[in-house]
């Protein structure tokens, strides 16, 4: 019998560094807000079901996102990731499954790349599975440490936590991760704010889970575009055209097969 898969997109932030009053996932790469690259990603699987959790100008957000039938969550404070996965909990109350958290500025990720998440963590029957990436620059990143057993994972190393020889990994957290839908929520409540930033840590369950004992998993994506956050003005232009760019040689290539 097949799992049953969901997913939670996660958009109430405002996006300070874009310096702009609309809310960061509507802000436009090549006419498209981000957050719809990754809906119509979303839209392709056949999911039980599909929860957006806004904040910020959310009623924009939800106008904007309205074609793709998704179910509406409030996160009115903005208190960290786990908070505002936490606010999904009450549409998760019959679901037992494989819940895919991603963030909806991160919008290139590909059906291919989520497929390939969803089976790696599903095929090691594991708790929690990040998705991960090779970045030549890791730094401000969580690094990635594995364990012996292929796709396994012992731990994700805060870059402010990191020590000289963890800082020379380059396979980081992209934020991106599939759960165990009932051992998820059930962990949310045990995140404390205990940090700089007096926020609920959505990572921070992963130390949770493997201090007690249960399989964490990790894929890494070989596109590192893919898992590329959009979080300034600068980046968006980037990914402009970094797309148009691949846009070109797409079409480049067509042209002499």
């Amino acid at each position: 019998m097949a799992t049953k898969r969901a997913a939670i997109i996660l958009a109430a932030g405002k996006g300070k560094r874009m310096k702009s009053d609309l809310p960061k996932v509507l802000h436009k790469i090549n006419g498209k807000p981000i957050i719809c690259y990754l809906m119509e990603t979303i839209a392709t699987f056949n999911l039980e079901r599909i929860i957006v959790v806004v904040g910020f100008k959310g009623e924009s957000v939800i106008d904007r996102i309205k074609e793709f039938n998704a179910e509406i969550v409030w996160q009115k404070e903005q208190l960290g990731t786990g908070h505002a996965v936490l606010k999904a909990e009450e549409n998760f109350g019959d679901f037992d499954g494989t819940v895919l958290v991603a963030a909806g500025d991160v919008p290139f990720l590909s059906k291919e790349s989520i497929e390939r998440l969803f089976r790696i963590h599903e095929q090691n029957n594991a708790t929690a599975t990040c998705l991960s990436a090779e970045f030549e620059d890791p730094s401000g990143y969580g690094r990635i440490i594995r364990g012996k057993k292929p796709d396994s994972m012992l731990a994700i190393i805060e870059d402010k936590d990191a020590d000289p020889k963890t800082k020379k990994i380059k396979e980081i957290n992209s934020g991106t991760f599939c759960f165990d839908s009932r051992e998820l929520f059930k962990m949310l409540h045990r995140v404390d704010d205990n940090n700089s930033q007096r926020e609920y840590y959505l990572t921070d369950t992963i130390k949770l889970f493997i201090a007690g004992g249960k399989e964490c998993a990790v894929w890494m994506v070989p596109d590192p575009f893919q898992v590329s956050g959009v979080n300034s003005i600068e980046q968006l232009k980037e990914a402009e055209d970094i797309l148009k760019s691949r846009k070109k040689l797409a079409e480049n290539r067509s042209q002499t097969l």
